[in-house]
């Protein structure tokens, strides 16, 4: 065999081995755990890059985070995103909204009634408290819901079916609060059951991301408003909160996520959603939540 043949050959060998391996690659990358994992990183940065920022730059980091979204589920999990169709945005937003502000509401009538809380206006600016609370929760609640119920439950519930995905989105969900200011072993599992679990069981209920994201947006500003600490953090609201009591009742200097009475009224919420979604077919095995 001549040289220039054997040269030929070799070049064909490694243009064979790159072929292999880029579709190697591809097939990773394609794979649940690997356009979630992909998706996460993505809007994880951008909620780095812009949670905390001043202005509107919570809610610009929101629509990048969107974008980043449905670029790996469109061109890498090569998917549709009909969990994210604007059609009937607006109504499911609104409904989550609502729940979320009951929710917390009668939380915190509940804890007022039997002596935990007590609540005097702040005399800060409601213009300007306000605005700085929408735009905040907004980047927070879109980017945590694309994260949590967009990639890492549709991933694992594809993997692994809707009752395995909603279990361990729910324990990833506490372990990343653990971090939080005043956080403890106790709060870790009160997110876990309290908020991973309700925002889990409402995706499965209605399958729009709009839906989960008006109940977290309206969950976490009604709290800042009210001058409740929300998971540690204690933003400027609209009243201050005196606690008195036990922290069981209160939840504390961490927050209401912590308190046994909104424990046990996110828990019956999401199970009556959790029945719901059974009902209506969105709690699914693993076989058909491949397909």
């Amino acid at each position: 065999m001549d040289t220039t043949s054997a040269a030929q050959q070799e070049g064909s060998g490694r243009d064979e081995d790159r072929d292999e391996d880029g579709g190697r690659l591809r097939r990773i990358a394609r794979s649940p755990l690997g356009w979630m994992l992909t998706g996460m990183v993505g809007v994880g940065l951008v909620a780095g890059l812009t949670a905390t920022g001043r202005g509107p730059v919570p809610v610009l980091g929101a629509a990048a985070a969107w974008a980043v979204y449905w670029l790996v589920m469109r061109r890498v999990a090569r998917r549709s995103t009909p969990e994210t169709a604007w059609h009937g945005a607006g109504r499911e937003a609104l409904l989550g909204g609502g729940i979320g502000l009951g929710f917390i509401l009668v939380s915190a009538l509940l804890i007022t009634a039997f002596g935990g809380y007590s609540f005097s206006w702040a005399g800060n600016g409601v213009m300007s408290v306000g605005w700085a609370a929408v735009t905040v929760q907004i980047g927070a609640a879109v980017t945590e819901e694309l994260m949590f119920r967009g990639l890492a439950l549709q991933a694992l519930e594809q993997m692994w079916g809707s009752r395995a995905a909603l279990v361990i989105t729910s324990l990833f969900f506490g372990v990343a609060h653990v971090g939080a200011p005043g956080a403890s072993a106790w709060s870790g599992l009160a997110i876990a059951l309290e908020a991973g679990l309700l925002l889990g069981a409402a995706f499965l209920w209605r399958r729009s991301i709009w839906f989960v994201v008006g109940l977290h947006f309206a969950w976490n500003t009604t709290e800042q408003l009210l001058g409740i600490p929300v998971s540690g953090h204690t933003p400027e609201g609209l009243f201050t909160v005196d606690v008195h009591g036990s922290d069981l009742l209160t939840g504390g200097g961490f927050g209401m996520e912590t308190s046994t009475v909104a424990a046990l009224i996110g828990v019956a919420l999401a199970v009556t959603m959790l029945v719901l979604a059974r009902r209506n077919g969105g709690v699914k095995n693993r076989r058909r939540a491949g397909h």
